[in-house]
């Protein structure tokens, strides 16, 4: 029995002390420089109490990115689970290239957010722009410099790099269903679509319970692609939060009020992430 503990926590040691290192330090440090006036350079930092905090009531710059945040999550991930799950459905469905269609759907998530986001803003730019010169179709010319299609632009790349991801977690909810149920259905004379709805889609909850976490997590915490796109523009009218604390502690040099920013955003993800796990877990159905 102790071999096994032993060999427990040798096992996990190297995880778990990177996760205290990179993960649990700089999160108690960060909470601390949150009570502090600090420009992220200088080794003296002045302890202010919650000063900071009482700043952000009055940091209209900041509302604006969350609440912009907040709508683009929402959208997010609809569009990001409801793409997922009908991939999931279209290769689970014994077509021709069925594992090559799984391959090439997963391979944006491969690609890192920077790079993602340049190639589709050459795309959304330089490629839109010449279509709409040539076909005369205005509302393609200037994509990201507008915050409507600013938003429609991050929206498209966040879900077409999330939403293969998001695949392969409801192929394997779909592909666990006992193929019992399925031929249960059928001798009772059920069409394709009430076995979808009335088997699948309730045995496929627990997946949907991952995908909403996951995907909620992934678009409140988006940066790579906002910055790579859109750099808030124009005017800060596509700036989400994680940019916002970004821009606050590294252009205007306020580590303390970055770090202020940083803790009440993460006590919304997590309250918001909690309350969709306990929710879905209700709807969750048992095979």
């Amino acid at each position: 029995m102790r071999r096994k503990q032993t060999g427990f926590w040798l096992f996990i040691l190297p995880a778990l002390f990177a996760f205290v290192l990179v993960v649990l330090v700089p999160a108690v440090k960060g909470f601390y420089y949150s009570f502090t006036d600090w420009n992220g350079i200088g080794k003296n930092a002045v302890f202010v109490g919650i000063a900071n905090y009482g700043k952000l009531l009055s940091d209209s710059r900041f509302w604006n990115s969350f609440l912009f945040t907040f709508i683009f999550a929402l959208c997010s991930v609809i569009c990001i689970n409801a793409v997922g799950f009908g991939l999931a459905v279209l290769v689970t469905n014994k077509i021709k290239g069925a594992n090559l269609a799984r391959t090439v759907f997963f391979m944006p998530n491969l690609i890192g957010g920077i790079l993602l986001g340049f190639t589709w803003q050459f795309i959304f730019v330089s490629i839109f722009e010449a279509i709409g010169k040539n076909t005369g179709m205005t509302w393609l010319q200037g994509w990201l410099s507008d915050q409507k299609t600013g938003f429609i632009g991050m929206l498209i790349v966040l879900t077409w790099q999330l939403a293969g991801y998001m695949m392969i977690i409801y192929i394997a909810q779909l592909e666990s269903i006992p193929e019992s149920y399925l031929e249960a259905a059928k001798i009772d004379g059920a069409t394709a679509f009430q076995t979808f709805l009335k088997i699948k889609l309730p045995l496929v909850a627990p997946a949907f319970t991952i995908g909403l976490f996951l995907s909620i997590s992934d678009s409140f915490k988006m940066f790579d692609q906002n910055l790579s796109l859109t750099a808030g523009g124009p005017a800060n009218s596509t700036e989400m939060i994680a940019l916002n604390i970004y821009n606050t502690a590294f252009k205007e040099s306020k580590l303390g009020q970055a770090q202020a920013k940083a803790v009440v955003f993460l006590i919304v993800v997590v309250v918001i992430s909690v309350t969709q796990l306990i929710l879905s877990k209700r709807k969750e159905v048992e095979m």
